[in-house]
């Protein structure tokens, strides 16, 4: 075979290849993905505070003994519970040492928790809302609502009547699979109730999305202060990358097919922020770690005798910021 027919055949046979590669890509995709353009960055509190590096003055608690633990509680008793990625929910007594309390078998992750006024724990278990007694007996609370199942339970707060109110991040997507949702940028959240009077599980608010209103991120784990303002975990997504990542339908379904690749350019696992917000909305401080030198990923704050005490997916141990030192 002549050299330049040799040539004129690897050429066909590598551009067929890559056009196979691409229909492979968009046709089997998991996603169906909206473009989205994003504002400039608002005018908000958020933006006009100055960038700061309170988060990197953490005291690490439970380091290297906990594994991607999401949220904070703690109970009448001053007991701290977190519960963690690989299943366990472990818990800090007041002398400082920490216990492997109670397994819960999970496939994907627990995430948002909480006690009730019983001092019992109610557990998101990603597909499942869980209750734990103080025997460390598992009752499975909702699991389905309105006849689907649950994909994606991630933060759960008791009302003064009992009532659960519970958040899912996702009706398509599990939580292993969160990176299909921020790609797809559809909104599929949603605000369920639990009511324990009846057992029943209601849907509130339906096709809720992420970060509406130009926000610095996305709100994660709103908790209440004691002086009635709120401290909310503020995940960043937003980046040249990812905002042209959002113009570019084709950029999408290769994401969602090398996961891998989305991990490099993803910005919630480089930075981290918390603000404290008043009743009325305005921001009071924000506190961040720009680099993630220290934190990543925060994803709840929670404060208790004037400290904040913080969960991330992106570390092996509890932050503790004292908040008279701030």
């Amino acid at each position: 075979m002549a050299p330049r027919r040799c040539v004129s055949a690897c050429s066909g046979f590598l551009v067929a290849c890559l056009l196979a590669f691409t229909l492979q890509i968009i046709f089997f995709s998991p996603i169906s993905p909206d473009l989205l353009e994003l504002p400039p960055p608002s005018s908000s509190a958020s933006h006009l505070l100055p960038t700061n590096t309170h988060l990197q003055r953490v005291i690490k608690l439970g380091e290297g003994y906990l594994k991607d633990p999401e949220d904070v509680c703690v109970n009448s008793n001053g007991v701290l519970y977190t519960a963690t990625r690989d299943g366990w929910v472990k818990r800090l007594h007041k002398n400082g040492t920490w216990q492997d309390w109670k397994f819960i078998d999970t496939t994907h992750a627990l995430l948002g928790i909480t006690t009730t006024m019983e001092n019992e724990l109610i557990v998101c278990d990603a597909e499942k809302l869980l209750k734990v007694n103080e025997d460390g007996v598992v009752t499975v609370l909702a699991s389905h609502v309105n006849g689907s199942k649950i994909r994606f339970t991630d933060d759960v707060i008791e009302a003064s009547d009992g009532s659960l109110y519970f958040s899912v991040a996702s009706t398509k997507f599990e939580f292993d699979n969160l990176y299909l949702d921020v790609l797809e940028a559809k909104p599929e959240g949603q605000q369920l109730k639990y009511d324990p009077s009846s057992y029943d599980t209601s849907t509130l608010l339906d096709h809720l999305g992420c970060a509406n209103e130009n926000l610095p991120g996305g709100p994660d784990n709103i908790n209440l202060a004691p002086d009635d303002s709120f401290w909310i975990a503020i995940l960043e997504y937003s980046s040249n990358v990812m905002d042209f990542v959002h113009t570019s339908k084709a950029s999408k379904h290769l994401l969602a097919a090398f996961p891998k690749l989305f991990n490099l350019i993803n910005p919630m696992c480089r930075k981290a922020m918390v603000i404290n917000v008043a009743a009325d909305g305005s921001i009071i401080k924000k506190f961040q770690d720009p680099t993630g030198k220290v934190m990543s990923f925060v994803t709840s704050a929670f404060e208790f005798q004037d400290h904040l005490y913080l969960g991330s997916l992106n570390s092996n141990f509890i932050g503790k910021l004292p908040l008279q030192a701030e």
